[in-house]
């Protein structure tokens, strides 16, 4: 007879409506970090997992679903967070609501809870309003596994810190979950439960070697952020403060190592909201990759005011190729209003020039639609993004994504939000951004999609692409502007 599965952990799929099109080739498949660690942190704890992944495996909900039901589980935990945590949250809920749909008709007594940032953003609605017994609010390590003793042996209380459910239909308040204080202490993330050998890069990860975009995985060197940019939700991960904590540099390695001999890994994605932040620990963690000898294509995120010229030619001796700043706007305005401070012009432009200058590609992400943002404003982020000429820019329109200062606010001043889930998509044929003081929703979305054709359609970037890579990748990228995304709201001649 076969054991009863204590937990299973599904990364629940909805490409489709968030890339469109672009889901098929173009966009990277990555694996679900914090669903792998949950898995691993439970069962080092004596429980048994088990993970679906529904986005690297192509499930649609129903299918879905039927694996969820042969796996007999105590405890179906959901999770609403990607690689992208703040741009990947929200658009899941579409799927995640059909799925709690089908496992409740199939099964009333299934029970099912929902961890990342959408729920823990809004654990009061997303109880309401969906068929779901639990929503793991924060960090979910302990509250997950205090909720498993109490199902699997009675063991304490539902009064758990960070586990909200009804009560005699009114909801139970649990606060924020526990955090966990000593990052070295949680296990590596269970790479065993993923299919592995489903994931990919994304294309420009592997600009000169687009045949390569396997064997691809993710890492955390640190949790959090200490910022607090108005349009980010990521707090909502944690406990809703900005804070920042740090694995050690030989535990990041020591994993690094796992994935290498293990699973071959070649192209590697640092997941962490701000990978260059101290100086000191990244060039610890530079020199151990250097001394293990690996050769790997790696990327991270950092800031533009983080960055130095020793720092930045470490990296790139450690295999960090790419690096990816939020420059957001060309207006000093627009960016402060959101708390982007410390950054000015000449800083963009110097950090771009040091990061060149070390043999390091840049993404530069810019934002459409902020609250100050008007057509001048946005044309000067468009003219500054040319001028930069970077090898890979995302532009994305200013969401109000549930867990941010941005929701808030909307919500107090009453702006027009998406009537659906899946309109907090980027790319998605739903997409509905935030209107600014100046300019309707309509016209930020249509800006943002002229200024992306604009963009890559230049002989000056072409030119720079096939110097880099050679031709075979300016023919790639002329076949990725092929694709059109369509957008409801643009057919829409109705002005929000």
């Amino acid at each position: 007879m076969r054991k009863k599965l204590d937990l299973l952990l599904v990364n629940p799929s909805n490409r489709k409506k968030m890339y469109g099109e672009l889901s098929s080739s173009l966009s990277a498949i990555e694996p679900p970090l914090w669903t792998g660690l949950i898995a691993s942190f439970i069962r080092a704890q004596g429980f048994s997992a088990k993970i679906i992944d529904a986005a690297a495996e192509n499930l649609g909900e129903r299918e879905t679903v039927d694996r969820i039901f042969e796996e007999e589980p105590l405890l179906v935990g959901i999770g609403l967070i990607g690689a992208n945590p703040s741009a990947s949250s929200t658009p899941k809920m579409p799927a995640v609501r059909q799925i709690l749909n089908l496992l409740k008709e199939k099964n009333p007594e299934i029970k099912v809870g929902l961890y990342g940032i959408h729920p823990s953003a809004l654990p009061f609605q997303t109880l309401r309003e969906e068929k779901v017994d639990f929503i793991f609010r924060g960090e979910a390590f302990y509250t997950i596994l205090k909720t498993l003793k109490f199902l699997k042996f009675k063991e304490g209380s539902l009064n758990i810190p960070g586990l909200w459910y009804k009560k005699d239909g009114e909801i139970v308040d649990g606060g924020w979950g526990k955090l966990v204080e000593n990052l070295d202490e949680l296990p590596f993330a269970a790479w065993d439960l993923l299919p592995m050998q489903n994931y990919r890069a994304h294309n420009w990860h592997c600009f000169g070697r687009l045949n390569q975009r396997d064997h691809y995985a993710v890492i955390y060197t640190s949790l959090g952020c200490p910022f607090n940019c108005k349009y980010c939700n990521i707090h909502t991960l944690y406990n809703g403060k900005p804070l920042i904590r740090y694995r050690s540099p030989e535990k990041v390695v020591e994993e690094i190592d796992f994935l290498v001999k293990n699973y071959q890994i070649k192209n590697l994605k640092i997941i962490d909201e701000i990978f260059v932040l101290n100086e000191e620990r990244v060039l610890k963690i530079c020199d151990l990759i250097i001394k293990g000898g690996y050769d790997l294509n790696i990327w991270a995120y950092a800031r533009i005011d983080t960055v130095s010229e020793k720092l930045l030619r470490k990296m790139k001796e450690a295999g960090i190729n790419w690096l990816c700043f939020g420059i957001e706007s060309a207006s000093s305005k627009v960016r402060e209003s959101v708390g982007k401070v410390r950054i000015t012009q000449e800083k963009i432009k110097k950090a771009i020039e040091a990061t060149h200058k070390a043999g390091i590609y840049v993404i530069g992400n810019f934002m459409f639609g902020l609250p100050d943002d008007d057509f001048e404003s946005m044309s000067q982020t468009l003219e500054l993004a040319k001028e930069l000429n970077l090898e890979y820019v995302n532009f994305y329109t200013a969401m109000a994504y549930p867990g941010s200062q941005l929701y808030l606010e909307s919500v107090e001043n009453k702006l027009p939000l998406p009537s659906d889930w899946a309109g907090y998509s980027q790319l998605g044929a739903e997409s509905f951004p935030l209107s600014t003081k100046y300019l309707s929703n309509i016209e930020v979305l249509r800006f943002r999609d002229q200024a992306f054709s604009e963009y890559y359609n230049r002989d000056e970037y072409f030119s720079m692409i096939e110097e880099k890579f050679g031709p075979q990748v300016v023919e790639h990228i002329k076949d990725m502007l092929k694709y059109k995304i369509r957008r409801s709201l643009l057919q829409d001649s109705k002005v929000r």
